[in-house]
């Protein structure tokens, strides 16, 4: 069984793969065509004739490279060879989107001088040839566009990119143009580009010495051999089809990963040198050719995370033809970060890739390996249908503007390197020393100052930090110089950031307004007048580790109490706004100091009490409620005894103690099995208030100890909850689905790992549940690694069972939405119901919306009227109609994010605010009688708004959906039901007068609607 369950999912994974290929390849009939525009443009270079070149035409590039007065003119004459290389001339190894074929062109031994490889004149000549080609073809009838761009971003070396006028064949490939690529084959002695020892740009000195220029010759070398390295490749892959294949695979891989898809990192060019490195025998022929292009694509993530002959440098020349030596390999790994030496022995392909983006190469190929074992279908869909980009894969994202900086003012534009290169790396290094392990990609090692002390260390410890540098003596004795970073405990994210800020102002003379980190701009949504409440959980925890003290200690109940476990968001930090201590909660002999107003309403926190086991219960479900009761009331008894306030009813019992309100639930696990008669005499199954408190036992237990493991996690659901409230879904998903949502995204990351800052793991929670596939898909969260396959087998049946209706009404399914966990692998305890499948997409279209427009605040940064604060704002024009609610009358106002704007539509009643209740109450000893009448006037679990609603639901059940926000919302909106959901005389009622409807939710409102906005009437069936 095991056995023909492997096989099937090896089917599919090879299904997959296959039309994937198929998709992202061009056909035959295009690549032709492709082909054949590539040859015209050729010809048209080949027919230009002998005429004189002058460098004023590109005096701009000449100026740049520090060449201005010099002689730079010379006869051009059309190149000897021009071919096609590249992907089209590997055969079917051409991917889209960038299907460009690229054309060789030699430049001729003629128009250069012996000694043109010093101080840039090559470059400038080159350039100069590219000119007079791209003149030359401008007014050609078959050219479309010309464009310039550079050859691996690299500024010195432009290339030139033709469009051709499309024929019907290459209209398949959108966006095709053939890029002219200059090489130098022939043109100076390789002697002289020594990368160790020579100088080739006599203005890069230090001392008045002459400094090696091992990039800048590499830069001529690359030229020198790109050629024979092209051909080499492109007939090592030629006739090989799963070869093919694989460069295929590792382009789609690679072009998802913007980050290492990118000039310091990999591009195609670098991924078919490492796919033919490891066909040869100097890498032990790693790939051979009974493998597969799913084989040989596991080999090169291997290779890419785990060889360790990345350390030694890759050289491509076969072990016979080798002509590199041990000194020369010695000087490639001195001078670059990473060493693919090409087939002639005297390049470094890598020479552009920097330790950083290979450490996060490494870092994405390891990660791959782990979406090969450990996800659906051999994570195809992680690895290449899903886009990593900067936004969601980096927890922090930094941009700084270096618009008039001297750093780059002042610099030449060109030495042995770019500048913007050097630039890049002296960020880098800033950043690696200020962060030191803060950081996972850098990976850099900084230890404080030993007892024994180094001088010379703390010397260039002070330097580095300036002011911010201190002398501390440390709980061990230890005497050392350290930074410290003050901030307040929900403030420690933004530690980064003060980092970044001090290192990069005080060592690149930027100004604080260069800089935009995102760091904390979504925070705003999570504060209480500037600060965040998880600030007081100190406090909370303290209260309700003494109310359990307590409560286990009471010895005039008659069962003894064994586990007192809090059920509340809050205790397991998810609460988007925890309580705060309440200055009328705490024990009749505290001397706690009043305010002058203070809440009226105060929430209370749920706490479950198992106790000790006894025979004695009834089995009756009413009875056992009543005996429950009875317990609680004793319990409450007893703790008013201790000074505490009780305020106790049948249906529950509320203790203020410690500044917080606990409402306390017995647990019975025979409630679990409860069984009533109805009139006919059968056995039904009781849906007691047991089963809720199980489940919810269950689940806080389990996201207590992910939270323990991701301490990012807690911030990352608050921003989720406060989210799907902000749109007004708070009717149709429970904050346990939403906590169950986020934690699949820390247990199932890939193709990223798993968030470390809020950012980063909101927009992940956002693209999550607009991607997923609820439809076919369950999703399964497995929190502490419980489930075996049986397990897997038992879900999948179960979402199977209730997928069967599909086909029937693929408009109505329950689940809409399957979340399966080790206690409900049926997904009835949160999602039964709700979301609906049209509440669910509906859901997602505004996910989609808010991560596109959240990943563009991350990348480009805020612009106009779009704002940070546009992710959490809900257009209301949405919805049927709108109540709107006055502000003043709302359990929390300090929580509504926006004041909710008058909605475009036509009112139908307003109505003034009541003058009966009040969110805060006066404290203030002119005002106040007496501490027991201010306790006697708070309302414990009180909301008007979730009053309004009920009675809503409770006097139109079927006549519209109701969404509103229940975190801090003064909009409600309102949408027609279908009238088939309806029975026809309130369908027909509705229909002809919504008006007459939308008056009575006023009414039924009254004192508390301030307007109620007709938008659209219910539409005929």
């Amino acid at each position: 069984m095991a056995a023909a369950i492997a096989a099937a999912a090896d089917d599919s994974i090879v299904y997959k793969l296959s039309a994937l290929l198929e998709e992202v390849r061009p056909s035959a009939a295009a690549l032709r065509a492709a082909s054949e525009a590539a040859d015209a443009v050729a010809g048209l270079v080949k027919r230009i004739p002998t005429q004189q070149a002058t460098h004023e035409a590109v005096a701009g590039f000449v100026r740049d490279l520090g060449l201005a007065g010099e002689k730079l003119a010379f006869t051009f004459r059309p190149p000897e060879v021009v071919r096609v290389a590249g992907s089209h001339a590997a055969g079917g190894a051409v991917a889209r989107p960038d299907v460009s074929a690229d054309l060789l062109v030699r430049l001729p031994k003629e128009c250069f001088h012996e000694k043109d490889f010093l101080n840039h004149r090559y470059h400038a000549k080159r350039c100069l040839y590219l000119h007079v080609i791209e003149k030359s073809l401008r007014s050609s009838p078959l050219i479309q566009k010309i464009s310039w761009s550079t050859f691996l971003d690299e500024a010195r070396k432009p290339i030139l990119h033709y469009f051709t006028v499309a024929a019907k064949e290459i209209a398949e490939l959108p966006g095709f143009y053939v890029r002219i690529i200059p090489t130098a084959s022939f043109l100076f002695n390789v002697s002289k580009m020594n990368l160790s020892t020579r100088n080739n740009v006599r203005a890069y000195t230090k001392d008045g010495i002459n400094l090696p220029t091992p990039k800048y010759n590499c830069s001529i070398l690359e030229d020198m051999f790109l050629e024979e390295n092209v051909e080499f490749i492109s007939s090592s892959v030629a006739d090989w089809k799963a070869l093919q294949e694989a460069l295929v695979l590792l382009k789609v891989w690679a072009r998802q990963r913007t980050s290492i898809y990118t000039h310091d990192c990999l591009n195609g060019y670098l991924i078919s040198a490492i796919l033919v490195f490891l066909t040869v025998d100097s890498a032990g022929s790693m790939i051979n050719r009974s493998m597969t292009s799913r084989q040989i694509f596991r080999v090169v993530m291997k290779f890419l995370a785990t060889s360790k002959m990345w350390t030694k440098g890759l050289v491509i020349q076969p072990t016979k033809k080798r002509t590199i030596t041990k000194e020369d390999m010695v000087c490639f790994l001195k001078t670059f970060d990473v060493v693919i030496c090409d087939v002639s022995g005297h390049v470094n392909l890598a020479s552009r890739m920097t330790k950083s983006a290979f450490i996060e190469l490494q870092d994405e190929a390891a990660c791959a390996l782990n979406c090969l074992d450990k996800c659906k279908d051999g994570g195809f869909e992680e690895l290449f249908m899903t886009k990593v980009d900067l936004g969601a894969k980096f927890d922090s994202c930094l941009r700084i503007n270096l618009k008039g900086n001297l750093k780059i003012t002042t610099s030449s534009f060109c030495l042995d390197d770019l500048a913007w290169r050097k630039l890049e790396k002296d960020v880098q290094s800033l950043l690696q020393q200020g962060l030191t392990d803060r950081t996972k990609m850098i990976r850099v090692l900084w230890r404080s100052t030993p007892s024994e002390w180094n001088i010379m260390d703390a010397i260039k410890f002070r330097k580095f930090w300036g002011e911010k540098a201190e002398l501390r003596r440390f709980k061990d004795g230890t005497i050392a110089e350290s930074t410290v970073w003050e901030s307040e405990s929900w403030e420690k994210h933004t530690i980064i950031k003060k980092i970044a800020d001090h290192v990069l102002t005080k060592h690149l003379s930027l100004q604080k307004e260069d800089l935009i980190h995102v760091v904390d701009q979504l925070d705003f949504c999570l504060l209480v007048g500037g600060q965040d409440p998880v600030s007081s959980s100190g406090a909370l925890f303290e209260a309700f580790d003494s109310l359990a003290k307590k409560l286990r200690l009471l010895g005039d109940v008659p069962l003894k109490i064994s586990t007192v476990q809090p059920l509340d968001p809050a205790f397991r930090h998810t609460s988007v706004f925890p309580p705060e201590p309440h200055p009328l909660a705490y024990e009749k002999r505290s001397s706690q100091r009043l305010p002058n107003f203070t809440a009226t309403c105060m929430q209370s926190l749920e706490v479950m009490i198992q106790l000790e086991g006894s025979g004695n219960w009834p089995l009756d479900p009413i009875a056992m409620e009543k005996t429950k009761s009875a317990f609680l009331l004793k319990m409450g008894e007893s703790l008013e005894d201790q000074g505490m306030f009780v305020t106790a009813s049948e249906d529950e019992v509320n203790v203020l103690t410690s500044g917080y309100s606990f409402l306390l639930k017995i647990f019975h696990e025979r409630g679990l099995l409860l069984q009533k008669r109805d009139g006919d005499g059968k056995a039904q199954n009781v849906p007691s208030e047991d089963k809720e408190l199980f489940l919810r036992s269950q689940h806080s237990s389990m996201i207590n100890g992910l939270h323990g493991r991701y301490q990012v996690y807690g911030p990352v659901v608050r921003l989720a909850k406060r989210w799907i409230s902000a749109h007004l879904f708070s009717s149709f998903i429970s904050e346990e689905a939403v906590e169950l949502l986020v934690a699949y995204l820390f247990l199932k990351p890939y193709p990223f790992n798993v968030p470390s800052s809020r950012v980063a793991g909101f927009l992940r929670f956002l693209r999550l549940l607009s991607s997923f596939d609820w439809t076919f898909s369950p999703m399964i969260i497995d929190i502490n690694n419980d489930f075996n396959l049986k397990d897997e087998k038992e879900i999948n049946e179960n979402f199977m069972l209730c997928r069967k209706s599909y086909e029937q009404n693929p408009h109505d399914i329950e689940p809409a939405m399957f979340l399966a966990t080790s206690y409900d692998k049926a997904s009835e305890a949160w999602t039964r119901h709700s979301p609906s499948k049209p509440v669910l997409k509906r859901m997602a279209s505004y996910a989609k919306s808010s991560a596109e427009l959240l990943t563009n605040l991350i990348i480009q940064g805020q612009s106009g009227q779009y704002t940070w604060e546009c992710v959490f704002r809900t257009p209301l024009s949405n919805y049927d109609a709108v109540v709107l609610l006055h502000q003043e009358k709302l359990c929390r106002p300090h929580q509504v994010l926006f004041p909710a704007e008058t909605p475009n539509g036509k009112l139908v009643i307003c109505g003034k605010p009541c003058k009966d209740f009040h969110p805060y109450m006066p404290l203030n000893k002119g005002v106040v009688k007496s501490l027991h009448d201010s306790r006697e006037k708070i309302l414990v679990n009180f909301d008007p708004t979730t009053y309004f609603l009920r009675d809503l639901k409770s006097a139109f059940p079927k006549t519209f959906k109701l969404w509103y926000d229940s975190i801090g919302g003064d909009a409600i909106g309102l949408t027609w039901e279908n009238s088939k959901k309806r029975g026809r005389d309130e369908a027909d009622e509705t229909m002809l007068d919504p008006a007459s409807i939308l008056k009575e939710v006023g009414n039924v409102g009254k004192g508390l609607v301030r307007g109620v906005y007709l938008l659209k009437a219910p539409k005929l069936q």
